[in-house]
């Protein structure tokens, strides 16, 4: 009998929306936070602005993880991403768009648009769930195990193909085994395996871009504010404290989000994942035990097999997408 890779539970609808009501509440106290923040520490520089902030993020996370055990309120990730895009949309619109010039604000409201539609892509999209049979019906994975070959190739497979098939791992989050395992995106609500991983890098290049065309924007806002009146007094008005509290939000975002995506371009070009990066010890493939002359008990140290040189692994990165 054969069972579905995809395993993925339907949610109930009104769970759906009692979670996306506890993001967009978190979404909105946590701008109004950063609203407070901008308008007590107008004149501050920008750095000062980002360390506050950071601390009241983090504050902010404290008691929210507080909530969520003693209320048991849980948000949804895919929808915290969501309101944050309309949110900054919104902000955009109302205090920043009269600013700037026609053809950023084009540019802008493509990369929107552009990010909307491979958000929905990526987390409705299929990211290599692989079908298997199960040995006995009281069978249970861990997390990155190894799909076992014998379930889902009959005969003798060839060592290229044992190894292909040996990265096919298991997520706990979806229920189901992934070909091209990367990490499970709690953010995306979706496994990042083979056939997103593509998608997922460009999205991740996307919310780069995008952010930084924002901050470029809500610069001339914060810029211009700067301007003294008349009475020698700078001038601060509630548009230009939200601009400037949604860009220093987006400088934070850049600033992880780069160096998430520095993390996967060298993946991509080593041909690792993520999860056999951090569980390297768990497949034998990754270990190479050396033994000693005297005989003695040998050390295990890590290889890739899969690294065929950059190059290479650019092209089968980019061809195995989808």
């Amino acid at each position: 009998m054969e069972y579905s890779g995809r395993r993925r539970k339907h949610r109930d609808p009104w769970r759906l929306i009692c979670r996306s009501t506890v993001s967009f509440v978190c979404v909105c106290l946590a701008q109004f936070a950063l609203f407070l923040l901008s308008s007590f520490f107008n004149s501050s520089n920008i750095i000062t602005l980002l360390f506050l902030s950071v601390i009241v993020l983090l504050g902010l996370t404290v008691i929210g993880r507080r909530c969520k055990r003693l209320f048991g309120l849980r948000g949804s990730a895919p929808a915290f991403v969501f309101t944050n895009i309309v949110f900054m949309w919104c902000v955009y619109l109302v205090a920043i768009r009269q600013a700037i010039s026609f053809p950023l604000d084009i540019l802008f409201h493509a990369e929107l648009i552009i990010l909307l539609i491979g958000l929905y892509r990526i987390i409705s999209g299929d990211p290599g769930f692989v079908d298997y049979a199960p040995i006995s019906n009281t069978e249970t994975f861990l997390e990155g195990s190894e799909l076992p070959i014998s379930n889902i190739y009959e005969g003798s497979p060839s060592v290229e193909s044992s190894l292909l098939l040996q990265r096919v791992r298991y997520c706990k989050y979806c229920h189901a085994h992934v070909k091209g395992f990367d990490h499970h995106c709690p953010a995306f609500g979706n496994c990042i395996g083979q056939n997103n991983h593509f998608l997922f890098m460009i999205l991740l290049a996307g919310f780069i871009i995008a952010e930084s065309c924002y901050i470029l924007s809500a610069s001339q806002i914060t810029t211009a504010s700067r301007t003294l009146d008349s009475d020698g007094q700078k001038q601060v008005v509630w548009t230009v404290a939200l601009a400037t509290s949604t860009m220093v939000f987006s400088i934070l975002q850049v600033l992880w989000q780069a160096a998430f995506l520095a993390w996967h371009i060298y993946c991509v070009c080593f041909n690792i994942r993520t999860d056999e990066w951090m569980h390297w010890k768990k497949y034998p493939e990754f270990q190479h035990i050396t033994h000693s002359q005297l005989g003695e008990t040998g050390t295990t140290r890590y290889r890739n097999p899969y690294d065929k040189g950059i190059w290479q692994n650019l092209k089968e990165f980019i061809e195995a997408k989808g």
